[in-house]
């Protein structure tokens, strides 16, 4: 027989079932984790179509705020006394929006997640897709020079997808372009590897990247792109010019293009590119060991870039700054650097450990 128990939901109190394999301590997966769904919440009718389940803190307030999801419930942890800070505003806005709030606990959580680290709050929403380019999209540069376009060929690890989405929005990359082949979709791994700033940037996507690329050369546009420190594998015939991230200057719209983890940019995509910036090392480094991980490449490069757009604050300010946080403080609310209060970096420990 399967025990039962009552638990307390938006004042009503709903009947909960634990299976058998719960009962034994079984770490639940597989059919088990299936049985857990359907024994433990509420099923979501099916009418509302394909749903996923959005995980952490960030990824979820930032995407109820942007609204572009259909929400069907969002799932906060019981057990804790009260809800404060940004569990407060995801409550707030769920009720808001008259999206169903349920408080399971944490055990339930860990299983609908499979143990990925939700902090506390999960919710079930229809996917985001890329929004696809067109030719009829409008590429022509116009008058501001520092344009910043990233273009990502081919990136398959979802956390490297999400920290690269996550620092292209904090440095004020303009847009991003990723090919629709061999690349990772927009999951919920991604928007919590991106700390939420999937579900606020509008990502794009094309079937043809070499062809967007030259088209958008033609445009006017500065194509680079990146290439591991010189080494044996750069091709002695290549004609294209490489120089160090630290020495090229931002002085026209650019398009910054990055490769796949492990191959990087394809042929056709890098004899498209004008340029190639590199990261030189910091010492003497054995065969095999000339690149660096591309979410931390993409991190060095766009910082090396960005930080010439008028407004950052010069190197020699920084010192200064750091000495009086409350110019600081306003600088940061400017239009160019003004940072989303879900992807603030000070309090992601934090909100780790409270989960």
């Amino acid at each position: 027989m399967a025990l039962i128990s009552t638990w307390r939901c938006s004042g009503r109190l709903l009947t909960r079932r634990f299976s058998g394999a719960a009962r034994r301590g079984v770490r639940p997966g597989g059919e088990e984790l299936s049985r857990l769904r359907l024994d433990d919440l509420p099923t979501t009718p099916r009418s509302e179509g394909r749903l996923e389940l959005l995980f952490g803190l960030s990824p979820c307030l930032l995407a109820l705020q942007a609204a572009r999801r259909r929400v069907a419930r969002l799932l906060l942890q019981a057990g804790r006394s009260g809800l404060q800070g940004e569990r407060a505003e995801l409550l707030r806005v769920a009720e808001a929006r008259d999206i169903p709030v349920l408080r399971p606990r944490r055990k339930q959580l860990d299983a609908l997640c499979r143990y990925q680290v939700h902090q506390g709050v999960c919710m079930e929403a229809s996917p985001l897709q890329p929004l696809p380019w067109t030719e009829s999209r409008e590429a022509r540069p116009g008058d501001d020079p520092q344009q910043l376009w990233l273009v990502l060929e081919g990136l398959q690890d979802p956390r490297n997808l999400g920290a690269v989405l996550r620092s292209a929005h904090f440095l004020g990359v303009d847009k991003v372009i990723t090919s629709r082949r061999n690349s990772c979709p927009l999951t919920p791994v991604v928007s919590k590897a991106s700390a939420g700033a999937m579900e606020v940037m509008d990502v794009f996507s094309t079937d043809d990247l070499a062809g967007f690329i030259q088209a958008t050369a033609r445009q006017g546009w500065l194509v680079v792109g990146t290439v591991g420190c010189p080494g044996p594998e750069t091709s002695p015939s290549s004609e294209i010019p490489v120089t160090s991230c630290l020495e090229f200057p931002w002085d026209r719209p650019t398009l910054l293009v990055l490769g796949n983890e492990g191959s990087g940019l394809s042929r056709e995509v890098q004899a498209s590119c004008q340029l190639l910036l590199t990261i030189l090392p910091g010492r003497q480094l054995p065969p095999g060991f000339e690149s660096l991980n591309v979410s931390v490449a993409a991190g060095i490069l766009l910082h090396s870039i960005c930080s010439q757009r008028k407004g950052f604050p010069a190197e020699r300010k920084r010192g200064q700054l750091l000495q009086d946080p409350q110019e600081l403080s306003a600088m940061s609310k400017g239009p160019r650097v003004a940072q989303h209060p879900g992807l603030s970096s000070g309090s992601e420990k934090e909100r780790q450990d409270g989960g």
